[in-house]
Formats: C-alpha cells, structure tokens, sequence
C-alpha cells in the first residue's frame, strides 16, 4: 500500500511521490509546508539541509526542488527507505545532493560531521523525540542556522536547546510549526 505527496513548488512543482503507508508516518501538511518554504525563500538556496525524520520525504523533496545544495535524509524504516530511494532516482537526483541514512535519528546524528544551514525536526508524534533530537542535532547547526519544528502540542512546551529562539510561527489543525535561528 501507498499514498502520495505533491510537490508544491520549485523545479519539481506539481510532482506526485509515492511514500510507504506505515503507521504514524504523517507528511507536513501542504498548507504547512507552503508556509515554511514561504519563510524560507531566501535561505533555501545553496542551503545545507538536514532531515532528521525524513518519513515521506516531503520537506527533503521540497528543500531540493527549491535550489537546496545537498539535503541529508535519516530514515529508519526499510520499506519507507526504498521509497526514498526511487523518489530520488526518479527525480535523478545525485549523491552529491541526496545522502540517505537508513538508520535512527540516535545512531546516526552523533557520527555526522557536517554543518547544517537548516535542519527540519519533525519525528513521530507518538514518540516524544524532540528534547533529545534537538540536543544531538544542535552540534550539528551552523551559527544563525534555521531549524523547522513541528509537534502536535504548543512548541513552548518543547524543551529545546536555549539558543534556538522562535521567528516564526503557525497552526494548522493539530499541526503547531515553527521556524527557529540558532544564536550566535
């Protein structure tokens, strides 16, 4: 069984992916995801991308389309992985642009070495991952690097590193986004 996600813009705009139907996996919701490339307009290009919880692939796929350098993708599900995978062939996108991890958030962050530009934080609901993603990712996020985060609760609630400070946010339905800078 699969679903399908729609690019909303960029070079690949208007391009149906398929995705794996897995429970818990959710893809940023269109209107969301239109508001958060809104926001990032003009830090999308040439941007060193981290997806922490790549799931769908959905802000991977639209980071990419929107002129972004090279995107890191984390995805633990093999099925979903796969998906990935031919999306990225089908889009005939390059390992210089595309790395995918099949692996968790947990393994894989310590043994990253690069800097990110922006990291999209966005793990399954029902797992409460983001205080201790954050913490392994912040080493990770360059100096006034952006991080999107999305969660089903108020974001004030999250317990997040203190250098990344909100400038933007937005609700839609049970979704709650926000786009954060890390200080200096």
């Amino acid at each position: 069984m699969k679903n399908q996600l729609r690019i909303i813009g960029g070079d690949w705009k208007r391009r149906q992916l398929p995705f794996a139907s897995i429970d818990g996996l959710r893809p940023t919701p269109d209107r969301v995801r239109e508001t958060l490339f809104n926001w990032l307009m003009w830090d999308i290009q040439n941007a060193q991308v981290l997806d922490i919880c790549a799931g769908s692939g959905a802000l991977s796929f639209e980071a990419l389309s929107r002129g972004a350098a090279q995107v890191v993708m984390i995805e633990p599900d093999r099925t979903q992985a796969k998906f990935l995978t031919d999306n990225l062939q089908l889009l005939k996108v390059t390992s210089q642009h595309a790395k995918l991890k099949i692996s968790t958030a947990q393994q894989t962050l310590p043994s990253l070495k690069d800097q990110f530009d922006l990291v999209f934080l966005d793990p399954p609901y029902s797992l409460d991952l983001w205080e201790s993603l954050a913490a392994l990712a912040d080493p990770l996020i360059k100096a006034d690097g952006l991080i999107y985060v999305e969660a089903d609760c108020n974001l004030s609630q999250l317990k997040l590193p203190s250098s990344w400070h909100m400038i933007k946010e937005t609700k839609a339905g049970s979704v709650r986004a926000g786009l954060f800078k890390k200080a200096i």
